[in-house]
Protein backbone atom coordinates (compact mmCIF):
# COMPACT_ATOMS: atom_id res chain seq x y z
CA UNK A 1 0.00 0.00 0.00
CA UNK A 2 1.55 3.09 -1.04
CA UNK A 3 1.21 6.54 0.55
CA UNK A 4 3.37 9.84 1.11
CA UNK A 5 7.09 9.28 1.21
CA UNK A 6 8.86 10.02 4.65
CA UNK A 7 12.12 11.27 4.87
CA UNK A 8 13.69 10.14 8.59
CA UNK A 9 17.18 10.66 7.65
CA UNK A 10 18.97 14.15 8.48
CA UNK A 11 20.19 16.36 6.13
CA UNK A 12 22.67 18.40 5.31
CA UNK A 13 22.85 22.06 5.28
CA UNK A 14 24.31 23.41 2.20
CA UNK A 15 26.60 26.05 4.53
CA UNK A 16 27.59 22.81 6.05
CA UNK A 17 26.61 24.18 9.60
CA UNK A 18 25.93 20.64 10.23
CA UNK A 19 23.21 18.01 10.30
CA UNK A 20 19.02 19.11 10.52
CA UNK A 21 16.61 16.70 11.16
CA UNK A 22 13.52 16.32 9.09
CA UNK A 23 10.45 15.82 11.09
CA UNK A 24 8.68 12.63 8.82
CA UNK A 25 5.83 13.58 6.87
CA UNK A 26 2.59 11.74 8.00
CA UNK A 27 -0.41 11.28 6.18
CA UNK A 28 -3.79 13.22 5.93
CA UNK A 29 -7.11 12.45 7.57
CA UNK A 30 -9.78 13.51 5.14
CA UNK A 31 -13.73 13.31 5.99
CA UNK A 32 -15.13 12.42 2.33
CA UNK A 33 -18.93 13.85 2.26
CA UNK A 34 -20.39 11.16 0.01
CA UNK A 35 -23.40 12.92 -0.57
CA UNK A 36 -27.54 11.11 -0.02
CA UNK A 37 -27.08 8.29 -1.86
CA UNK A 38 -26.73 9.14 -5.89
CA UNK A 39 -23.24 8.56 -6.71
CA UNK A 40 -23.81 11.72 -9.20
CA UNK A 41 -23.94 13.85 -5.78
CA UNK A 42 -20.19 13.45 -5.26
CA UNK A 43 -18.45 16.45 -5.43
CA UNK A 44 -15.34 16.79 -8.11
CA UNK A 45 -13.06 16.86 -4.45
CA UNK A 46 -14.46 13.86 -3.22
CA UNK A 47 -14.17 12.00 -6.68
CA UNK A 48 -10.32 12.69 -6.09
CA UNK A 49 -9.56 12.34 -2.84
CA UNK A 50 -11.45 8.59 -3.22
CA UNK A 51 -9.16 8.29 -6.56
CA UNK A 52 -5.37 8.95 -4.94
CA UNK A 53 -5.64 7.95 -1.16
CA UNK A 54 -4.19 4.49 0.03
CA UNK A 55 -6.38 3.82 2.90
CA UNK A 56 -10.38 4.58 1.78
CA UNK A 57 -12.18 3.86 5.78
CA UNK A 58 -16.40 3.01 5.48
CA UNK A 59 -18.36 1.75 8.45
CA UNK A 60 -20.65 -0.56 8.39
CA UNK A 61 -22.79 -3.51 9.83
CA UNK A 62 -21.08 -6.47 10.37
CA UNK A 63 -21.30 -8.85 7.76
CA UNK A 64 -22.74 -6.07 5.56
CA UNK A 65 -22.12 -2.98 3.11
CA UNK A 66 -22.73 0.85 4.59
CA UNK A 67 -24.28 3.15 2.21
CA UNK A 68 -21.10 5.69 1.91
CA UNK A 69 -19.30 2.37 0.67
CA UNK A 70 -22.05 1.20 -2.18
CA UNK A 71 -22.03 5.37 -3.12
CA UNK A 72 -18.16 4.94 -3.77
CA UNK A 73 -18.85 1.38 -6.24
CA UNK A 74 -17.50 3.68 -9.09
CA UNK A 75 -14.26 4.65 -7.60
CA UNK A 76 -13.06 1.74 -5.24
CA UNK A 77 -12.01 -0.94 -7.93
CA UNK A 78 -8.94 -2.09 -5.58
CA UNK A 79 -10.00 -3.97 -2.67
CA UNK A 80 -6.03 -3.26 -0.93
CA UNK A 81 -7.48 -0.05 -0.14
CA UNK A 82 -10.59 -0.80 1.55
CA UNK A 83 -10.74 -0.22 5.50
CA UNK A 84 -13.76 -1.41 6.87
CA UNK A 85 -15.29 -0.25 10.50
CA UNK A 86 -17.95 -2.77 11.42
CA UNK A 87 -19.82 -1.34 14.52
CA UNK A 88 -20.23 -3.57 17.74
CA UNK A 89 -24.19 -2.51 17.55
CA UNK A 90 -26.46 -0.56 15.53
CA UNK A 91 -30.12 -1.18 16.92
CA UNK A 92 -29.23 -4.06 19.03
CA UNK A 93 -29.29 -1.57 22.62
CA UNK A 94 -30.45 1.83 22.90
CA UNK A 95 -27.69 4.60 22.23
CA UNK A 96 -28.35 5.89 26.01
CA UNK A 97 -27.62 2.12 27.53
CA UNK A 98 -24.38 1.80 29.51
CA UNK A 99 -22.53 -1.00 27.26
CA UNK A 100 -23.97 0.47 24.09
CA UNK A 101 -21.77 3.62 24.86
CA UNK A 102 -19.43 1.62 26.92
CA UNK A 103 -19.03 -0.36 23.18
CA UNK A 104 -18.91 2.53 20.86
CA UNK A 105 -15.98 4.13 22.92
CA UNK A 106 -13.64 1.05 22.71
CA UNK A 107 -14.64 0.76 18.86
CA UNK A 108 -13.70 4.39 18.53
CA UNK A 109 -10.55 4.28 20.65
CA UNK A 110 -9.38 1.22 18.77
CA UNK A 111 -10.27 2.34 15.43
CA UNK A 112 -8.46 6.02 15.74
CA UNK A 113 -4.91 4.00 16.89
CA UNK A 114 -5.36 1.84 13.66
CA UNK A 115 -6.05 4.68 11.13
CA UNK A 116 -3.13 6.70 13.35
CA UNK A 117 -0.66 3.70 12.32
CA UNK A 118 -0.90 4.40 8.86
CA UNK A 119 -0.94 8.03 9.20
CA UNK A 120 2.60 7.91 11.02
CA UNK A 121 3.72 5.70 8.58
CA UNK A 122 2.65 8.59 6.11
CA UNK A 123 -0.04 6.97 4.04
CA UNK A 124 -3.02 9.41 3.55
CA UNK A 125 -6.77 8.01 5.21
CA UNK A 126 -10.01 8.90 3.56
CA UNK A 127 -13.11 8.42 5.77
CA UNK A 128 -16.40 7.83 3.61
CA UNK A 129 -18.88 9.73 5.74
CA UNK A 130 -22.60 9.25 4.61
CA UNK A 131 -24.33 13.17 3.65
CA UNK A 132 -21.66 15.42 4.99
CA UNK A 133 -19.01 14.40 7.52
CA UNK A 134 -20.04 17.02 10.16
CA UNK A 135 -23.49 16.68 10.21
CA UNK A 136 -24.58 13.54 12.79
CA UNK A 137 -21.73 11.90 11.20
CA UNK A 138 -19.10 8.73 12.83
CA UNK A 139 -16.67 10.35 11.43
CA UNK A 140 -16.70 13.02 13.96
CA UNK A 141 -15.84 10.72 16.94
CA UNK A 142 -12.32 9.47 14.88
CA UNK A 143 -11.47 13.39 14.08
CA UNK A 144 -11.82 13.81 17.72
CA UNK A 145 -9.54 11.23 18.27
CA UNK A 146 -7.23 12.14 15.77
CA UNK A 147 -7.29 16.12 14.97
CA UNK A 148 -4.88 17.17 16.98
CA UNK A 149 -2.09 14.84 15.29
CA UNK A 150 -2.25 14.84 12.29
CA UNK A 151 -3.44 17.40 9.51
CA UNK A 152 -7.14 16.85 8.82
CA UNK A 153 -9.06 17.85 5.29
CA UNK A 154 -13.41 17.62 5.92
CA UNK A 155 -14.15 17.62 2.19
CA UNK A 156 -18.48 18.94 2.43
CA UNK A 157 -21.35 16.43 1.30
CA UNK A 158 -24.53 17.29 -0.13
CA UNK A 159 -26.62 15.94 3.10
CA UNK A 160 -29.84 13.46 3.40
CA UNK A 161 -31.80 16.20 4.14
CA UNK A 162 -31.07 18.47 1.22
CA UNK A 163 -31.04 15.49 -1.12
CA UNK A 164 -34.74 14.42 0.70
CA UNK A 165 -36.34 17.26 0.18
CA UNK A 166 -34.89 18.06 -3.72
CA UNK A 167 -36.24 14.79 -4.36
CA UNK A 168 -39.84 15.54 -2.45
CA UNK A 169 -40.07 18.86 -4.63
CA UNK A 170 -40.91 20.38 -1.14
CA UNK A 171 -39.14 23.57 -0.79
CA UNK A 172 -38.06 23.71 3.36
CA UNK A 173 -38.01 27.60 3.86
CA UNK A 174 -39.51 30.54 2.96
CA UNK A 175 -39.09 34.31 3.31
CA UNK A 176 -38.15 33.95 7.55
CA UNK A 177 -38.83 30.74 8.14
CA UNK A 178 -36.89 29.21 11.24
CA UNK A 179 -35.65 25.11 10.21
CA UNK A 180 -35.47 22.77 12.85
CA UNK A 181 -33.55 19.78 12.58
CA UNK A 182 -34.71 16.59 15.43
CA UNK A 183 -33.47 13.36 15.64
CA UNK A 184 -36.93 11.28 16.69
CA UNK A 185 -34.92 9.48 19.16
CA UNK A 186 -36.09 12.56 21.24
CA UNK A 187 -38.56 12.27 23.98
CA UNK A 188 -42.06 12.64 23.18
CA UNK A 189 -42.49 16.29 25.37
CA UNK A 190 -39.32 17.79 23.82
CA UNK A 191 -40.33 17.15 20.15
CA UNK A 192 -43.63 18.73 21.07
CA UNK A 193 -41.82 21.79 22.41
CA UNK A 194 -39.22 21.97 19.61
CA UNK A 195 -41.82 21.89 16.98
CA UNK A 196 -44.25 24.16 18.63
CA UNK A 197 -41.14 27.02 17.92
CA UNK A 198 -40.25 26.17 14.73
CA UNK A 199 -41.66 27.08 11.11
CA UNK A 200 -40.20 24.54 9.43
CA UNK A 201 -38.37 20.89 11.03
CA UNK A 202 -36.90 18.02 9.23
CA UNK A 203 -37.30 15.33 11.58
CA UNK A 204 -34.24 12.38 11.53
CA UNK A 205 -33.76 8.83 12.95
CA UNK A 206 -36.78 7.82 12.30
CA UNK A 207 -36.79 3.81 12.58
CA UNK A 208 -38.84 2.53 15.39
CA UNK A 209 -39.67 6.05 16.61
CA UNK A 210 -42.25 6.54 13.86
CA UNK A 211 -45.35 5.99 15.39
CA UNK A 212 -44.38 8.67 18.42
CA UNK A 213 -43.09 11.57 15.58
CA UNK A 214 -47.06 10.35 13.77
CA UNK A 215 -48.77 11.38 17.04
CA UNK A 216 -45.97 14.18 17.78
CA UNK A 217 -47.14 15.84 14.29
CA UNK A 218 -50.73 15.32 14.75
CA UNK A 219 -50.49 17.18 18.05
CA UNK A 220 -48.63 20.41 16.80
CA UNK A 221 -50.85 20.96 13.50
CA UNK A 222 -48.09 19.85 11.18
CA UNK A 223 -49.21 16.17 10.28
CA UNK A 224 -51.34 17.43 7.06
CA UNK A 225 -47.88 19.32 5.55
CA UNK A 226 -45.21 16.71 6.45
CA UNK A 227 -43.83 14.39 3.92
CA UNK A 228 -42.09 11.04 4.37
CA UNK A 229 -39.21 10.28 2.59
CA UNK A 230 -37.61 6.47 2.23
CA UNK A 231 -34.09 6.15 0.33
CA UNK A 232 -33.92 9.64 -0.72
CA UNK A 233 -31.75 9.91 -4.39
CA UNK A 234 -31.14 5.67 -3.98
CA UNK A 235 -32.85 3.44 -6.45
CA UNK A 236 -35.99 2.50 -4.40
CA UNK A 237 -36.70 5.92 -3.68
CA UNK A 238 -40.06 6.38 -2.01
CA UNK A 239 -41.79 10.00 -1.11
CA UNK A 240 -45.13 10.09 0.31
CA UNK A 241 -47.25 12.24 2.24
CA UNK A 242 -47.07 11.23 5.84
CA UNK A 243 -50.92 11.12 6.53
CA UNK A 244 -51.44 8.88 3.19
CA UNK A 245 -48.64 5.76 5.15
CA UNK A 246 -50.57 3.42 6.44
CA UNK A 247 -47.66 1.86 8.14
CA UNK A 248 -45.22 2.48 10.88
CA UNK A 249 -42.23 0.95 9.72
CA UNK A 250 -39.40 3.33 8.79
CA UNK A 251 -35.67 2.28 7.54
CA UNK A 252 -32.74 3.91 8.95
CA UNK A 253 -32.53 6.27 5.27
CA UNK A 254 -35.60 7.60 6.26
CA UNK A 255 -36.65 11.35 7.69
CA UNK A 256 -39.67 13.31 7.66
CA UNK A 257 -39.80 17.01 6.24
CA UNK A 258 -42.52 19.79 7.51
CA UNK A 259 -42.17 22.50 4.52
CA UNK A 260 -42.52 25.89 5.97
CA UNK A 261 -45.09 28.53 4.55
CA UNK A 262 -43.28 31.60 4.85
CA UNK A 263 -43.37 34.82 3.10
CA UNK A 264 -43.79 34.50 -0.68
CA UNK A 265 -43.37 37.70 -3.02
Amino acid sequence: MEGSVRIDAPVETPDGAGDVPVTPKTGTLFGVGMGPGDPDFLTVKAMRVLEHAPVLVHFCKRGKRGNARTIADAVMCDPTREFPLAYPYTTELHPDHPDYVAALAGFYDEAAGRLADHLDAGRDVAILSEGDPFFYGSFMHLWRRLKDRFPVEVIPGVTGMSGCWTRAGTPITWGDDVLTILPATLPRAALVERLKGTDAAVIMKLGRHLPKVRGVLAETGFLDRAVYVERGTMADERVVPLSQKADDTAPYFSMVLVPGEGRRP
